[in-house]
């Protein structure tokens, strides 16, 4: 077994077989469903809806507005301020509405929603979007537009953007690209700045402890760096493998842990007025989700994510442990030292935040192409399709480009460490750090 293969297999079995990876690689899946199902549960079965109490004397709205599934209106009758306040008081109502007869809001008069506390922001808007809709449709009924006419006017029509290469790119699609490209390219970054920043650390313990000078007398400096970014680098992707197996696997508890919730829900959902027709529009909803999903290309997702997240992470890796070994016992040094190399990572997130919403654009193009950016800023515009988004050329020119940067950083990396890794009581600087890059072996 070569030198490399017996440091990464130290450094991968020294991390595997402590409990804190254990506990982080299962608790980790555990919380994040823990708070998913926290999610599901209160949105579901809490009580947060808002009642107003509706006393419309001039039945401008003629017994209707509609509800939201949030926002309940429920019209009275024979009731005065007073008594609307007391119902609001004792909290049977959230707030009312009191609309004196002879009151004509077709024109510019103010309607007021009376409340027992400060209403949200959210909340509020929502109110006012119900009203204004439905007084809207009143004036344009005032001005003899028929009901019929009025729907034909609100009928929007359907506008699809097809591509030259596919017959069909629907909004859900777009959607769901969306979402794909902005969580790859975010987990990428995490993944970069985690085990890159693991990789630095394990390199300063062994120079401070200086079991760096016990290791290099039987193993070549490039040797050790090399084991220990590899070994590192197989813990991360095992542990995020395990990490994707036991949050997707977890969801298929959710029926059993809480097998009423779904069934609650279509029944308040029916329970509304045209519950029926909402839920016939959620399956078609659905159905839409599902064409959407089946549109994405994942295998080529997850075959970029696997060598963008392998070709990040050993191009990071190589600049975090040549950091780590100029680094002496003040933990300062490395904080100056990660900024320069964390840098680009910031940057390549700003840029990924451009490219989800525009993959051709020109400064997507570059953050895809230029190595220290590409893992990040490639998977967001991947998730758009390949070569709908991202032409072959733009593909296979940031493979290669990442490729030979990562080969040119481990080259210069394995330059700094070898020297860098057997100095101490002196604080290196960025100029000497170049002169150790190239200076000749001897």
């Amino acid at each position: 077994m070569s030198k490399i293969a017996l440091v990464a297999k130290r450094e991968f079995l020294t991390r595997v077989q402590k409990k804190t990876f254990l506990l982080t690689t299962i608790l980790v899946p555990l919380i994040i469903f823990l708070f998913y199902a926290m999610i599901i549960y209160f949105s579901v079965s809490g009580d947060d809806n808002t009642v107003i109490a509706v006393a419309d004397e001039a039945n401008i709205f003629n017994g209707k507005l509609e509800n939201k599934d949030d926002i309940k209106f429920e019209f009275l009758k024979n009731e005065t301020p007073a008594s609307l306040k007391q119902k609001v008081e004792k909290q049977q109502y959230n707030g009312y509405i009191y609309i004196p007869a002879g009151t004509n809001l077709l024109t510019n008069d103010t309607i007021k929603v009376i409340s027992g506390k400060t209403v949200g922001l959210i909340t509020r808007a929502k109110i006012q979007d119900v009203i204004n809709d439905e007084l809207q449709e009143q004036r344009l009924l005032a001005l003899n537009i028929s009901k019929a006419q009025l729907d034909s006017a609100r009928q929007s029509s359907e506008v699809k953007f097809p591509t030259l290469q596919e017959d069909e790119d629907s909004g859900v699609k777009a959607g769901i690209s969306y979402g794909v490209g902005y969580i790859s390219g975010f987990l990428i970054y995490i993944i970069l700045f985690i085990y890159g920043t693991m990789v630095m650390r394990g390199v300063m313990e062994e120079k401070t402890s200086r079991i760096a000078e016990v290791i290099v007398s039987s193993v070549k400096p490039f040797q050790l760096m090399m084991g220990k970014i590899t070994g590192i680098g197989a813990v991360g992707l095992i542990q995020f493998l395990i990490w994707i197996v036991l949050v997707v696997g977890l969801q298929f508890l959710l029926p059993l842990i809480f097998p009423n919730l779904m069934h609650n829900a279509q029944a308040m959902q029916q329970a509304q007025p045209g519950g029926m027709a909402n839920a016939q529009q959620a399956s078609s909803a659905m159905d839409g989700l599902m064409k959407g999903i089946s549109q994405i290309d994942f295998p080529v997702i997850i075959g970029c994510f696997i060598f963008y997240f392998l070709g990040g992470y050993f191009l990071y890796s190589s600049l975090f442990a040549a950091g780590g070994s100029t680094v002496n016992e003040d933990p300062q040094d490395a904080q100056s030292l990660m900024l320069p190399i964390t840098m680009p990572i910031i940057f390549a997130m700003v840029i990924m935040t451009k490219a989800v919403q525009s993959p051709d654009s020109g400064i997507a193009v570059f953050g895809s192409l230029f190595p220290l950016t590409s893992p990040v800023v490639m998977m967001a515009r991947i998730a758009h399709g390949v070569p709908n988004a991202v032409p072959y050329w733009q593909l296979f020119t940031s493979f290669a480009l990442l490729i030979l940067t990562f080969l040119g950083t481990t080259w210069l990396a394995a330059k700094i460490y070898r020297t860098g890794i057997l100095m101490y009581g002196k604080k290196a600087t960025w100029k000497e750090m170049m002169k150790w890059a190239f200076r000749k072996s001897v």
